[in-house]
């Protein structure tokens, strides 16, 4: 029971009759179009309902890390085709072109009609690949939204088409019909349950339109429900990528270079191959690996390995990295969105100016990278888990020189993912191990120390703002952001031809927020530094944020303006949801602008991933200097909620990732290496010293927003600007720790 069931490639392609006479039904069924991702010869069934003698499964194609998708996706199938949700079981879908996350196309700005440029990072992958529906990817905050449409619309297919069986079975017309508790229900109380209509209805074209339910019928969205989860997790049998188990398993780790995209010039591993239980050394070429007995022992052979390694192709010292960075600003920029008015002629006056640094981040999930491989006979298995399904599928394929269709995936529980995982390279490392002992399933895992040291960080960066202020409000705001580009690299990765796309990523939680200020601008600047970067939780709106929450609060006390009311000023005009949120956090947290001595409180605001959050931190300081958290209010208007709880899960989660990182986090560079390698040098918020935390939702937005992400951005700002409260000292570099003493 610990496993997360797989629905197979194999079981994919095949028709209804591999379901024990039961019937899939899929959301390209519903709407076939000429771009649909599946080529021919995938059949016309393409399951995410599939309904079989065992009774009804929902496929859920995005992966579970603690989100809570796994539950809420299969809530929706379970409202719209009438069955308890106790009942249905959750399959994680094979890694196919039909389950492209149709949700990173949305627009979520707050206004649509008022977006000058696509908004955020799903935006640019969209914008520079229209077409490239293999995107089967969990992040950017979509899951729910993805499913909205395509496992609803699933969900209410299914039933249409067992109420077309039953009709055709029993002589009665659809219209006198009902449905519930996964079974058809005739007038004279005849019940049909699905499993015995499957058969027939597999038969069936299924309901082109089916109607789906208004929320005022929902029995299960919009309430909260025990995580499907939690039960695996509770009892330890959950199957996560390390817990997979096969026979005749063997282990192995590996050593990259810790000059990140340097050589590995020369390796000796004559003490690894003499210790017992070590079978083979595997050199990779840019790095070398040994399979053994056990991970234990893998781990300990790998690092007895004596490895000479090449320079890093990147200024080796943190100071030069960004001096690096800093040059970007001498360039063209990149970006320049949200040029509203005329910012060159409102900055002829006075202007407040401030530049604001944050580090290098490290995802640092609780399970260290890893995944399992098995090549066999021209054909490979992977077990991983990971975020990007379709892309480990390709990636590994490549690897191995195989056809993707000769690659079978299976997606495991994450043990956290926070974007790290989209990036598959731990996949094809697994895989290329694999390769060299041919029929043997082998399990690759990274030390903890080999993990946090090959990242894909996010990027360190650097902003420079400017503000004028005109009675008491904003006249002019110019913003500056500098930094690598996240989507260059992975462009560039992916097509193999260097790529300098437009990335929104640069300005994204800056140019998007719904602030009236008649003259504004924000520029990107990418910058030039080979260390590999990729998608952290909330992805540039984690810094971007904390640059422009922080410019706000600054310009407020400079306008000598309360700092929440400040924000009002300029969001009322410009969007009533965000202004009722900030309203929403005011009172809740008993904000008066008044605070003791010993106490500050903070406020930021940020509307990102569709989502408007404000957040009131509070801090009080002992004796002897010491800080401490006391509470944190969060106000969030997801605009529809689908589970209260795991959605207050979701914002606290978020806004604990924040704060821990605006503490604590940093990844500097010494020699051309990191010098965080574990959890002692790269520390976390732990349960005696986080706040107490306050959570009101509200629904007032038109259109459903994001969860996972959206809590964590306002977090840095709202409490450097509680420090700025409490201290009279303003924050303008992370992590805060180098400035300021916190209870630990």
């Amino acid at each position: 029971m610990g496993k997360l069931k797989t629905f197979t490639r194999r079981a994919f392609l095949v028709t209804s009759t591999a379901v024990v006479g039961g019937v899939a039904f899929g959301a390209y069924q519903l709407a076939k179009t000429p771009d649909n991702p599946l080529p021919e010869g995938d059949g016309a069934l393409n399951p995410w309902v599939v309904i079989n003698q065992d009774g009804v499964s929902a496929v859920v194609p995005h992966s579970e890390m603690g989100q809570g998708v796994m539950t809420t996706l299969a809530a929706m199938v379970a409202e719209e085709l009438d069955v308890d949700l106790d009942a249905v079981t959750v399959l994680h879908g094979p890694a196919a072109q039909a389950y492209y996350n149709s949700a990173l196309a949305t627009d979520r700005h707050y206004k649509a009609s008022q977006d000058p440029a696509p908004n955020g990072w799903a935006a640019s992958l969209t914008q520079a690949f229209p077409k490239l529906l293999s995107l089967q990817i969990t992040g950017g905050s979509t899951s729910a939204l993805d499913g909205m449409q395509q496992m609803r619309m699933a969900g209410a297919s299914a039933r249409a088409t067992l109420l077309m069986a039953a009709s055709q079975q029993l002589n009665i017309g659809q219209d006198r019909l009902r449905t519930e508790d996964g079974h058809v229900i005739a007038p004279d109380g005849t019940r049909l349950s699905y499993t015995e209509l499957a058969p027939r209805a597999a038969t069936l074209d299924p309901e082109q339109t089916p109607r789906l339910k208004s929320p005022s019928e929902w029995r299960y969205l919009g309430k909260s429900q025990p995580r499907k989860d939690q039960p695996l997790k509770a009892t330890g049998t959950a199957t996560f990528g390390m817990d997979v188990r096969l026979p005749g398993m063997r282990f192995a780790s590996v050593r990259m270079s810790p000059r990140l995209g340097g050589e590995m010039i020369s390796f000796d591993a004559s003490t690894a191959e003499t210790m017992p239980g070590v079978e083979k050394v595997v050199d990779l070429g840019n790095g070398v690996a040994v399979i053994a007995r056990n991970t234990w022992l893998a781990i300990e052979a790998v690092n007895a390995i004596d490895v000479t390694w090449g320079d890093a192709p990147y200024p080796p010292e943190s100071d030069a990295i960004f001096e690096k960075i800093e040059t970007a600003f001498d360039q063209p920029a990149n970006c320049t969105l949200r040029d509203e008015g005329n910012a060159d002629i409102a900055f002829t006056g006075d202007a407040l100016t401030a530049e604001y640094r944050v580090p290098y981040l490290a995802h640092a999930t609780m399970e260290p990278m890893n995944s399992t491989a098995l090549y066999t006979d021209g054909k490979l298995e992977v077990w991983s888990p990971n975020q990007a399904p379709v892309l480990v599928r390709d990636t590994c394929a490549a690897a191995a020189g195989l056809d993707a269709e000769n690659v079978e995936v299976h997606t495991t529980f994450l043990g956290g993912g926070f974007g790290r995982r989209a990036m598959v390279d731990f996949a094809e490392i697994a895989t290329r191990v694999a390769l060299t002992l041919p029929g043997t399933p082998v399990q690759t895992t990274w030390s903890r120390e080999e993990d946090m040291r090959h990242d894909h960080y996010r990027p360190g960066a650097i902003a420079r703002m400017r503000g004028v202020l005109e009675n008491g409000r904003i006249a002019a705001l110019d913003g500056q952001m500098a930094a690598p580009s996240i989507m260059k690299q992975l462009l560039t990765n992916m097509l193999g031809v260097e790529m300098t796309p437009s990335d929104n990523t640069l300005t994204e939680g800056a140019h998007d927020q719904p602030y009236n200020i008649p003259n504004q601008r924000f520029r990107g600047y990418a910058a030039d530094v080979a260390i590999p970067v990729g998608f952290w939780r909330s992805v540039g709106s984690s810094q971007n944020v904390f640059f422009h929450e922080s410019f706000i609060d600054e310009l407020a006390h400079e306008a000598a303006v309360d700092p929440l009311e400040f924000r009002l000023r300029h969001i009322r005009p410009q969007h009533a949801p965000s202004a009722t949120v900030l309203e929403t956090v005011r009172d809740m947290s008993g904000w008066s602008g008044k605070t003791a001595d010993n106490i500050g409180r903070g406020v930021a605001f940020g509307f990102t991933f569709g989502t408007a959050v404000a957040q009131v931190v509070e801090v009080e300081r002992d004796a002897e200097g010491v800080i401490r958290l006391n509470d944190m209010w969060i106000a969030a208007d997801l605009g529809t909620v689908l589970d209260p709880l795991n959605a207050e899960a979701q914002l606290t989660g978020g806004a604990v990732f924040g704060l821990s990182a605006a503490i604590h986090g940093q990844i500097t560079f010494s020699d051309g290496m990191a010098e965080q390698e574990n959890f002692p040098d790269y520390d976390a918020l732990r349960m005696g010293v986080t706040p107490r935390f306050h959570v009101k939702l509200l629904q007032n937005m038109e259109r459903m927003g994001g969860v996972g992400e959206p809590g964590t951005p306002p977090a840095a700002p709202a409490l450097a600007n509680a420090l700025f409260d409490l201290t009279d000292t303003r924050a303008r570099h992370l992590p805060l720790m180098e400035q300021f003493q916190f209870f630990s």
